[in-house]
Order: C-alpha cells, then sequence, then structure tokens
C-alpha cells in the first residue's frame, strides 16, 4: 500500500500536538470563568423566577382568603372588584347555582371550566392560561369550604404581562450582574493577552536577531515586570556575547599574526644580532671621535629594534613577569635617547623633564621598557613634522607617574573610544598593537592608562599606584 506525501502530512499533522499560544493559555481560564458565571447567574435567575412566582401566589392567595373565609360578608361584585385593586388580580366567582360573578368591568367571554379547581388553598397554583378579552393571563381555581359562598369556585386571573413584569425585574440584577463582569473580564483579558503576546513576539524577534549576529540593544520596558527583567537580562546577554565575538575576533587575528610574523621575526632577531656584533666590534676598532658618535648611534638603534622584535615574538603569550626594582626617571631618560634620533630625523622636539629625581618601583624591565617605547613612538608618529613630544614623570601622594604629551591633531572621533583595542588605528602604515600593548602591559602591573585631549595636546598617563 502505497502512501502519498498529502498522507503522511495530514496525519503528521493531526499526530503533532497543536501549538498552545501563550494568548490561548492567557484565556481559556477566563473563558471556563465567563461560562461558569453563566451557568451561576442562569441558575439564581430561574431560582429568583421561582421565588417571585411564589410570592406573587402567596400575596394573592393571603388577600383572597382574609375577605373570603375569615369574612362574614359575601362575594359579590363589588368586593370582588375591591380584591381587584388590593392584589392587581382579576376574580371571577361562580355560585352553586351557576352565577357568575366577576370582577371584570365586562362579563368575560372565555370558559373557564378548564381549569383545575383544588379544595385546599395551600394546594392552589397559577399554572392554568387563558386569555379573557383578548388579554393573557394565569389562572387558578377553589373550592370555597366556608363563609356565605361555601361550595363555590373562586377563579384567580393574574395578568400575565403583570407577572413577565415582575419576573424581568426579579431575574434581570443577576444577569446583568454576570453577564457583565463576565464580559468584562473577557475583554480586559484579551487586551492584556494582545498586549503580553505582542511584548514576547518582540522579545522572540530580537532573540532571533541575537542569533543572526545583531547584538545591538532592546529598549528597556518603562513597566517593572518579568517581562522588563527578561528584556534587561537579554540585553546583558547580547552585550557579553558581543564582548565574547570581539574577543575571539582579536585572538583569532593575533594568531594569524603570531603564524605569519613568526618566522620573519626569527629572520630578522638574527640579522640583527649580527649587525650589532659588527658595530660592537668596529666600535672597539675606531679611533674617531666621530665615528665613534655615530656607532654609537646606530648600535642605540639596532637595541630598540631588537626590542621591537623581541616584543612582537611575544605578542600574546602569557609568560610569567620577573619583576626587579627600576628607577624610573633613569628608565624613561635611556628609553628617550633611543628614540632621539628618530625625533631629529621627523624634525620634532623632544622634551623631556622629572618631577622627582629618584621614582623606584616593581616592575618586569622588559615589559615596562615595552609600555614607555610605545607609548613615545606613538606620540611621535601622531604629532608629525615640527612639531613637540614631551615626556613627564614623577610621583604624587598615591603613584608615580610618567605622561607623555605630543602637539598633534589627535585621535579622530571614530575611533578615539578604541584607541587601546588591538588593530584599532588612523596610522595608515599603522597596524593598531603599540596602545593595545601598552594597555596589557599596565593592567598586568595594576596601573592604569587613559588619555586626554587638553589645550591641543594629547595626554597619555600611566599610573602605578603605591602598593
Amino acid at each position: 500500500m502505497r502512501v502519498s506525501d498529502h498522507d503522511l502530512g495530514c496525519f503528521l499533522g493531526a499526530a503533532l500536538p497543536m501549538r498552545w499560544t501563550l494568548r490561548n493559555q492567557l484565556l481559556t481560564p477566563v473563558l471556563l470563568l465567563l461560562i461558569g458565571v453563566t451557568a451561576i447567574s442562569v441558575n439564581t435567575a430561574y431560582v429568583a423566577t421561582l421565588e417571585t412566582r411564589r410570592q406573587i401566589e402567596e400575596r394573592l392567595l393571603d388577600a383572597a382568603r382574609f375577605l373570603v373565609e375569615d369574612s362574614r360578608f359575601p362575594l359579590t361584585v363589588d368586593v370582588l372588584r375591591q380584591l381587584r385593586r388590593l392584589s392587581a388580580a382579576e376574580y371571577v366567582l361562580m355560585t352553586s347555582q351557576g352565577a357568575v360573578r366577576s370582577s371584570f368591568e365586562t362579563q368575560p367571554d372565555v370558559d373557564l371550566l378548564n381549569v383545575a379547581i383544588v379544595e385546599d388553598w395551600y394546594a392552589l397554583r397559577l399554572t392554568h392560561a387563558v386569555k379573557i378579552q383578548g388579554q393573557p393571563y394565569l389562572s387558578g381555581a377553589v373550592r370555597l369550604s366556608r363563609g356565605p359562598n361555601s361550595g363555590d369556585i373562586l377563579y384567580l386571573c393574574y395578568p400575565e404581562q403583570l407577572w413577565r413584569d415582575a419576573r424581568w425585574r426579579a431575574i434581570r440584577p443577576s444577569l446583568a450582574l454576570g453577564f457583565t463582569t463576565g464580559i468584562t473580564a473577557l475583554l480586559l483579558a484579551v487586551v492584556q493577552a494582545r498586549r503580553l503576546s505582542r511584548r514576547i513576539v518582540e522579545v522572540e524577534q530580537r532573540t532571533r536577531l541575537i542569533a543572526s549576529g545583531d547584538f545591538s540593544p532592546m529598549p528597556v520596558p518603562t513597566r517593572d515586570d518579568e517581562i522588563r527583567s527578561l528584556v534587561s537580562s537579554i540585553n546583558e546577554m547580547a552585550s557579553r556575547l558581543a564582548a565574547f565575538q570581539k574577543e575571539a575576533k582579536q585572538t583569532e587575528r593575533l594568531r594569524l599574526l603570531g603564524q605569519l610574523s613568526g618566522g620573519l621575526a626569527h629572520q630578522l632577531r638574527n640579522g640583527l644580532a649580527g649587525a650589532k656584533l659588527a658595530l660592537q666590534l668596529h666600535l672597539r676598532q675606531a679611533s674617531s671621535s666621530n665615528d665613534v658618535s655615530a656607532v654609537e648611534v646606530a648600535l642605540r638603534q639596532l637595541t630598540l629594534l631588537e626590542h621591537q622584535v623581541k616584543r612582537l615574538l611575544d605578542l600574546g603569550s602569557s609568560n610569567v613577569s620577573k619583576p626587579e626594582q627600576i628607577e624610573l626617571t633613569g628608565l624613561v631618560q635611556e628609553l628617550c635617547a633611543l628614540v632621539r634620533p628618530q625625533c631629529v630625523h621627523a624634525g620634532i622636539e623632544l622634551v623631556v623633564r622629572f618631577t622627582e629625581a629618584n621614582c623606584t618601583l616593581w616592575a618586569d624591565r622588559g615589559q615596562l621598557e615595552q609600555l614607555i617605547v610605545n607609548l613615545v613612538t606613538n606620540a611621535i608618529e601622531a604629532a608629525g613634522p615640527n612639531q613637540t613630544v614631551e615626556v613627564l614623570a614623577g610621583r604624587d601622594e598615591k603613584a608615580l607617574w610618567v605622561e607623555v604629551w605630543d602637539t598633534g591633531p589627535g585621535p579622530s572621533p571614530e575611533i578615539s573610544e578604541r584607541l587601546f583595542d588591538f588593530f584599532v588605528t588612523s596610522k595608515p602604515e599603522g597596524v593598531g598593537l603599540g596602545l593595545a600593548v601598552a594597555k596589557q602591559i599596565a593592567e598586568r602591573h595594576g596601573a592604569e592608562l587613559a588619555w586626554q585631549r587638553q589645550n591641543d595636546r594629547t595626554c597619555f598617563r600611566v599610573r602605578f599606584p603605591f602598593r
């Protein structure tokens, strides 16, 4: 037997449970409550109808018994009309001789012989419907056993319109209250379910955008409820995912950079080591002071380049630092001497000043050298020709500090908030590693690295708090 795709789809559709939406979950209890309220209201109205009918019958019977059985007056037409004024019902008396006396203004045009006759007042019920002079009435009959009219039959006819009015007055409050309460609750539930469903759909759409890579935050609702907490959690999750993604991209780029530059850096280091040894031998054999000065400058430049290549090899590694006691001002003076030829070549004035003569701290010397060199070289490259770079070092009550000022144009607004991120640079030939590595070294030493723009100058300041 071959099963078609359509039959299989119908079978699976019937086998799988239908989705029970949140709106249906909210509306189903309200609908059940509405059905219950409606049933209670109908039952209350029915009970009120029976009670109203019983009260009407008791009022008629009490009036009739009082005038018929508790008095010695015969039931004349005038007496029957007095009874009508007291009870709003019509009365017809049929004597044992066949005479008919009525409270109607004219003789009733109806045969009352079909009305059941009871022998006891307590058994009398207005259950027989008749029409008298074109108007509907509820009627009942009782045979009188006492008084001047003993043996006569008294017919009680209550207008059906009055009965309907009384019944409606009895059932109207319960029906109105029940249906009004139910419909109001249903409308409120529909509105609330629609609003809640819409908010949840917005959250669902936002999570789909996050899944597709859009980590922008979602507007937080003003109402303080569970949805607001959910949106705040989603925004927090999105920000963490964005940070993780950013970190993963940086890690991947660093890994690729390490793979590509590892071999080149080794070759450069070997070449630099050979050039440095050759210059050192030449320095020993040189006799002219001018030659000695030039060779010393070349050695300093090679030393600086060797340090930079070494930092490139250590990029991204988790090497354990080896702290030692370092005199900060002396180290700054030494490193500025290494980069001074670069400033002379670029036409930049390099100013070095210290507010304290002796500033010592514990740090990894190699990493601290890289931190300061990166800040100074970054200032030299950012300043441009015929500008000034000023390096300051000193101490205050809480920390040792180094400041590097330059008179260049400063970072562009597009990258001003991301200067310390990897691969963020505005320089045409830059790779965006210097400040990022400096930030990492500062954090390893518990220092604070920040920048500011003041009086058309850019300042990078690193503070080493006293431990």
